[in-house]
């Protein structure tokens, strides 16, 4: 595993920002906001991923259980598919406006 511990905050913000203008050229607004929303569902995977390795490892030092319940998950799938739901109808009514 690599270590991104000794690299500097603002080279590595620069460094994304680079790409994303980078990202732009040649680039209609269709396209870049495709690419975006496709960028932004593979942070998501890689942030809940991480979340989850990182409650097991909390679990295995701390020796406990903190593992949301079935109920809990449910609760926090269904805060997920409202806040996407209100995001598709905001961008319904954008472009359709």
């Amino acid at each position: 595993m690599k270590d991104y511990s000794n690299i500097s905050p603002q080279l590595y913000t620069l460094s994304a920002t680079v790409v994303g203008f980078l990202l732009l050229e040649d680039s209609n607004a269709n396209e870049q906001n495709a690419l975006g929303n496709w960028l932004m569902l593979v942070a998501q995977v890689l942030c809940t991923n991480a979340y989850f390795l990182q409650l097991k490892n909390q679990n295995k030092r701390t020796n406990q259980n903190s593992i949301p319940t079935n109920e809990e998950t449910i609760i926090m799938m269904q805060k997920m598919i409202n806040a996407l739901t209100k995001e598709v109808n905001d961008l319904k009514t954008k472009y359709n406006a």
